[in-house]
């Protein structure tokens, strides 16, 4: 799959997320931009690992502040 398939995905998933239907960009943040707290990054996580069959580890997670580096780091767990 390559990264605009990825991405795709991913702006499905993030969709039921995304509470004040934020634009996703790039460079849109988690904490920031979508307000996620904690219980909502496990879960959207626990869906990406689902949908895309990987492994998301917590130091991979610390690393991934916006939706680019999101896709990037699914995009290349994938491969």
């Amino acid at each position: 799959m390559d990264r605009a398939a990825v991405d795709s995905s991913i702006r499905s998933l993030i969709e039921p997320f995304n509470k004040k239907d934020v634009p996703i960009e790039e460079s849109t943040t988690f904490a920031g931009d979508l307000e996620f707290d904690s219980l909502t990054v496990m879960d959207f996580v626990a869906a990406i690992e689902d949908e895309f069959d990987i492994i998301i580890t917590m130091n991979q997670q610390a690393d991934i502040e916006n939706y680019g580096q999101l896709v990037d780091a699914v995009n290349t767990l994938q491969n």
